[in-house]
């Protein structure tokens, strides 16, 4: 049977993207539908290092470079008048060791935009209502942008909707994730940072004096303005009074030198919340579909790891998907999802040993005389969850226990 296009991918964020230009490079016949119509906001803005590589393996890094966002070379840390600071370039390995700090509203819609220049069928305003995997290829239910449903058919789906996560609700692959429900609260501020000593050029992360696991971002942008959020356990934010900017204001004023680093700020845009982000599915993959990004695992915003992991998930699940339509046979459980867990599984450990403390406790007070553990630490930070030459990446908790025991 003859479909219509080879592979349809849902949405247009950023592995979207990634993944359509790849495989319109390869000669394969793309239609990528986004819900909405861009630009649009959503929060995630700090990019990694490691995802240089993917934009640019995509042709997409140049239109990134030329917008003119913010610069970014590494994370700067705070814990009451405790401060440490880390540079991507001394990281472990080859790569990249600097990025971009971006607004996702131009970021996502560039990327998108270059791509239907590349020659892609793109169509915005374009919903996906259903899908039936049970004939040969899939066929798509849509509605398009003047509200009328029809049906797609194609050979393979890829969902890269993101937090839509368009085909777990619809196959109900939808399972909890391990991790404890947090809220986050944020917005977009005009910073005033009038400090003479603020690196615009690092993410800071600030975690709260009396709560290791309360921690805050600050991520400046090259306009004067500002991504500014923080993450807390829901029952803790039940206890503190009024709307979410009230919430977030007194939040961030316990952090005092946050709070007066932010004390002229003003925020340009109401204060949002997100509720049990964290998430996981059944699989990620089959013969006929592939979950790429935060539609398949989304782990905690703390070291900024979503955009890169949904990058890598669109550049890992190119070379499988051209050769099965070319008639060859993959698995997809080893050619896709099992490399894309080793650098999830890393991350996931250093999250986790963020929140339990060891990790804080290693950035806060390095063991002494241990440069090359630090730098391969920097690595993971920086992105590089999948070089398994680095000894945390393949056994992050054994590694990340045994610093920690060093530490002062």
């Amino acid at each position: 049977m003859a479909h219509q296009f080879d592979v349809v991918i849902i949405g247009a964020g950023p592995s979207g993207s990634v993944a359509a230009s790849l495989l319109h490079q390869r000669g394969v016949k793309v239609l990528m539908l986004e819900k909405l119509e861009f630009p649009r906001f959503i929060i995630g803005e700090s990019l990694l290092p490691q995802s240089m590589e993917f934009l640019q393996k995509a042709g997409l890094l140049q239109t990134v470079v030329e917008h003119g966002f913010q610069f970014k070379n590494g994370a700067a840390f705070r814990r009451a008048e405790t401060t440490s600071s880390i540079d991507f370039r001394q990281k472990f390995g080859d790569g990249w060791g600097t990025t971009y700090q971006v607004q996702r509203a131009p970021f996502d819609a560039c990327l998108a935009q270059k791509v239907k220049d590349m020659g892609v069928d793109v169509r915005f305003n374009h919903e996906v209502l259903d899908v039936d995997l049970s004939g040969e290829g899939a066929q798509l239910r849509i509605k398009d942008d003047q509200g009328a449903e029809q049906d797609i058919t194609c050979t393979f789906v890829l969902d890269a909707s993101g937090y839509g996560r368009v085909l777990p609700r619809l196959l109900d692959l939808e399972r909890p994730s391990s991790f404890p429900v947090r809220n986050a609260l944020f917005t977009h501020m005009k910073d005033r940072l009038c400090v003479k000593d603020f690196d615009r050029n690092k993410i800071l992360i600030t975690v709260h004096p009396n709560h290791q696991d309360i921690w805050y971002w600050l991520i400046p942008f090259s306009n004067g303005t500002s991504s500014v959020g923080v993450v807390v356990r829901p029952d803790v934010l039940d206890t503190y009074e009024g709307d979410n900017s009230q919430k977030l204001w007194t939040l961030l004023r316990e952090a005092k030198e946050l709070g007066t680093l932010l004390d002229d700020a003003e925020e340009l845009r109401p204060v949002g919340q997100l509720s049990g982000y964290s998430c996981d599915v059944s699989t990620l993959c089959s013969g006929k579909f592939a979950l790429l990004g935060n539609a398949g695992e989304f782990l905690d915003p703390v070291f900024s790891s979503g955009v890169t992991i949904a990058l890598k998930s669109a550049d890992l699940v190119v070379d499988p998907l051209v050769r099965q339509l070319n008639g060859e046979t993959v698995d997809w459980q080893a050619e896709y999802a099992d490399p894309l867990k080793v650098g999830v599984s890393c991350f996931k450990a250093f999250v986790e040993s963020w929140y339990e403390g060891s990790l804080q406790k290693i950035i806060f007070n390095p063991p002494k005389g241990e440069n090359n553990i630090r730098d391969m630490i920097i690595a993971i930070l920086a992105g590089y969850a999948w070089n398994e030459d680095n000894p945390f990446v393949k056994q992050p908790n054994k590694y990340l226990e045994m610093v920690a025991a060093q530490c002062p």
